[in-house]
């Protein structure tokens, strides 16, 4: 039996279905594992704080760049977690475009899922990662998806996402997302309902735990 976290790494384009295999799993993990053996960690929460900008300024960050991200403190919490110590997740307030001064307490577990755009570009990230998966899902469907959930949860408008997706998503994806896929161990076409990946990778979470 492993005595540190398993960590699964879940990454891919914008809206190409991570947050949605991460849910599964962990939903359909804890029935068969226990309510506190597996957890989730969002890349989006590690975005830089930006207290020091206006709003007007932080609207026009570009959030798909790894430069956003603070994956020094991702990575302490990872190496946190994996001795066995409880982490405090930044909160990221999507319509503020900065991070809340709101933490969520998060205890160490067995299955420790990380989900985000750029987790497989960072090769420090990548070495603490037990598995990496990688969604494989037509940017077509996940500009679509992309918009709905935007408008739905985050108060953008049509004009904006599809500003913001020109002008960074789809470049940044280009540069540094899609080459990452090269790293990952499983690659998932069809987005997060795919079963036979699913089954495929909690057989193999529960393979890995035991060995």
């Amino acid at each position: 039996m492993k005595t540190k976290p398993l960590f699964i790494g879940i990454a891919g384009a914008s809206a190409s279905g991570k947050s949605l295999l991460s849910k599964t799993i962990h939903m359909e993990l804890q029935y068969e594992l226990g309510e506190d053996a597996v957890g989730i960690i969002k890349e989006d929460s590690y975005y830089k704080e930006r207290n020091d900008i206006p709003f007007e300024e932080r609207a026009q960050i570009n959030y798909d760049h790894p430069n956003a991200f603070d994956h020094d403190l991702l990575i302490e919490h990872l190496d946190a977690l994996a001795s066995k110590q409880e982490i405090s997740v930044p909160v990221y307030d999507y319509t503020m475009h900065n991070r809340s001064p709101e933490t969520v307490a998060m205890k160490p577990a067995k299955v420790i899922i990380v989900e985000g755009i750029l987790l497989l570009n960072d090769k420090n990230i990548r070495k603490r990662m037990d598995a990496k998966v990688f969604m494989d899902t037509d940017l077509d469907i996940c500009l679509l998806r992309r918009l709905k959930r935007d408008i739905e949860e985050r108060g953008r408008t049509v004009d904006s996402v599809i500003e913001q997706y020109k002008r960074t998503v789809r470049p940044m994806f280009m540069e540094f997302v899609q080459p990452s896929k090269q790293y990952a161990d499983i690659i998932v076409p069809r987005g997060g309902k795919n079963r036979v990946v699913i089954e495929m990778l909690k057989a193999r979470i529960q393979q890995m735990l035991i060995g």
